[in-house]
This record gives structure tokens, C-alpha cells and sequence, in this order.
């Protein structure tokens, strides 16, 4: 009679544990979290970075059972990537992606992997970064109360025009180009002769239309996404920059893990980053052949002005990497 009554009491249960598991309230992930960090975005929520910042923190949940959870902010939500970079000096915030020409004032030799016309192409860059100068640069961030996780693409970034294509350096000559509000991009332009007129991204297309700047330079992606070929149809691929990216962590929230958590961190990070940059060249692809479609001429620079480009930024390395040459030597080395 005892047991038919234990049984008949455990049936009684049986509608509410079907419906708590199917809300998903039982299982691996049924516990409150040990963890719960921030990841700071400054982009859009359909854009590579984010979606790569997103499939971080679904492996991360995954593979500490729900242990640590990872909620990932865009459109800057937790402010600029100079204020997140900051924040996390401190542990405001846990996790970023920025921009390695942010994250630079953490590391001064980083800005070797920034100089213009440094790589011969994609393959080139990652090669660097993937081996021990990658993580030759990772390491020289000790002590900036971030750590270094993995690399993300930011594509390649090349002159767009208004009124006349650039095929070689003298074509920039006395041509006002937008550039970020950064010291080196803006004496890049200066070498070969140009105006740089330093804007936010947001004003770019205004500039073009109105004649405040004669041309700019960007990847395909955000040439296309902010309309920019409406207004500057001549895109010349000179590739004079590939700006690689990074998801930093806090030293604050690096020092409160297990070694086994780390551990799942940065192969979760490798593995996202490896994901972001499918996402990342998809998305390019996409968005050359869109304006292409559209209109834009696209200039190739042969192989002898791509030389002659790079040879314009000699006094450029001399000023910003004079004791890192022996390091930006290797770079041009690798295979």
C-alpha cells in the first residue's frame, strides 16, 4: 500500500516536471550561473563582429554547462571602444572587441601590425598573426590590465574618390581625404601628398556629396553599407591598410578564473574568431559585387605602383617603428 502510494504521489509531479523541462528549467543549463560578464560591441547586431561575439558567448555557455554566462552589448551600448577599452582597465566591463589602432595605447609595439601596406595580402596577415609574432604582440599587452584573446578580421581598407580615380601615389596629391581622427592614418595621407580631413564616420557621405572631402577610404563592406558609392564611384584597391582586431579581456575578470575556465575562454574565443572572419569575408564578397553592380570602377594598381605606394611610407616607419624594424623586417618575412 506504501509503495502504490509513493508511486501515485510521483505521478502527481509527473505533469509539472514535463512542463518545467520543456521550458527548459531542468537540465545542464537549470542552475543560476557562477558567472555573469559584460561584452562590449560597438556595431550593429547583424554585423560579423557582433554575430562573432555572440557565438563566443554560446560556446562559453555550452562548455561550462551554463557556468558562465556572457551577455553581449552592441551599437555601443556600453559606450565608445576608447571608454570600453578604459572600463575594462578597471573591471567595469568584462569583455571587447576593439580595433587594434584603439587598443594600441595598451601596447605600443602592436602598432607595427597597423603600418600601411605592411601586408602582401589576407593569407600574409594571417599568417603573422596566426604564428609567433601574433602572439609575440599578444604578450607585450602584459601588465595593460587587458588580456588578449583572439584575432578578428576588419578587412582591408582602400581610396574611394569622387571626380577622378587613383591609379598611383601622385594621384593623391592635393586630394582631401576623410580619414579616421588618427595620428598615422593621417600622416599616410600626408606622404603621398594629400589633404587628410579627419571626420566621424557618420558625417563621411555629407563630406563627399558637398565636396568637403574628395574622397575617403574604408573596406567594401563599409563602403557599401554607409551608400558611400553613390557619391565616390571610383574605388581604387591599393589595400594601403589591414587593421586586424581583437576580443580583449579584463585583467579584473582574467584573475577571478580557474585555470580550466581560461582555458575554455581562448579556445572559445579562437573558435568564434575563425567563425567571424567566414562571416567577415562573406559579407565583403557580398557587398563588392553589390556596388559593382552598381556602378562602381574599381581600379587595380599594378604590382610596380603597389611598390611605389609602399616605398611612400619609409619616413612613416622610421617615425612610428624605429625600435621595432628588426620586428616589421620578420613580418615582411613570413611566408
Amino acid at each position: 500500500m506504501r509503495e502504490r502510494r509513493a508511486f501515485a504521489a510521483l505521478l502527481s509531479f509527473l505533469p509539472l516536471m514535463l512542463c518545467l523541462s520543456g521550458c527548459g528549467l531542468l537540465g545542464r543549463h537549470a542552475s543560476v550561473p557562477e558567472y555573469v560578464f559584460t561584452y562590449a560591441e560597438n556595431q550593429t547586431s547583424d554585423y560579423p563582429t557582433t554575430q562573432g561575439a555572440k557565438r563566443f558567448a554560446e560556446l562559453v555557455r555550452e562548455r561550462t554547462g551554463g557556468r558562465i554566462e556572457i551577455r553581449v552589448h552592441p551599437n555601443a551600448e556600453l559606450g565608445s571602444e576608447v571608454s570600453s577599452v578604459e572600463q575594462l582597465r578597471f573591471g567595469g566591463i568584462d569583455f571587447a572587441r576593439v580595433s587594434l589602432s584603439t587598443a594600441n595605447v595598451l601596447s605600443p609595439k602592436s602598432i607595427v601590425l597597423q603600418m600601411p601596406y605592411l601586408y602582401r595580402d589576407s593569407a600574409h596577415m594571417w599568417s603573422v598573426l596566426n604564428g609567433e609574432i601574433g602572439q609575440e604582440i599578444m604578450a607585450s599587452f602584459d601588465g595593460s590590465g587587458v588580456v588578449p584573446l583572439s584575432w578578428y578580421d576588419a578587412g582591408v581598407r582602400n581610396f574611394y574618390t569622387v571626380s577622378r580615380p587613383i591609379e598611383r601615389p601622385e594621384d593623391v596629391s592635393g586630394l582631401k581625404i576623410r580619414v579616421q581622427e588618427n595620428d598615422l592614418m593621417q600622416d599616410m595621407v600626408r606622404e603621398l601628398g594629400g589633404i587628410p580631413v579627419p571626420l566621424p564616420y557618420e558625417d563621411v557621405y555629407s563630406a563627399l556629396q558637398t565636396g568637403s572631402a574628395d574622397g575617403a577610404e574604408n573596406n567594401w563592406s563599409s563602403y557599401e553599407a554607409m551608400r558611400h558609392n553613390e557619391v565616390a564611384k571610383y574605388y581604387t584597391l591599393d589595400e594601403h591598410m589591414r587593421v586586424p582586431e581583437m576580443q580583449i579581456i579584463s585583467q579584473v575578470t582574467w584573475d577571478k578564473l580557474s585555470d580550466g575556465d581560461r582555458r575554455i575562454l581562448r579556445e572559445c574565443a579562437e573558435e568564434s574568431a575563425r567563425y567571424e572572419q567566414s562571416l567577415w569575408q562573406s559579407r565583403s564578397d557580398s557587398a563588392e559585387e553589390k556596388v559593382r553592380g552598381e556602378g562602381t570602377v574599381v581600379i587595380v594598381p599594378s604590382p610596380e605602383e603597389k611598390l611605389r605606394f609602399r616605398q611612400a611610407m619609409e619616413p612613416l616607419y622610421e617615425k612610428y617603428c624605429g625600435p621595432y624594424m628588426e620586428l616589421i623586417r620578420k613580418i615582411e618575412a613570413v611566408d
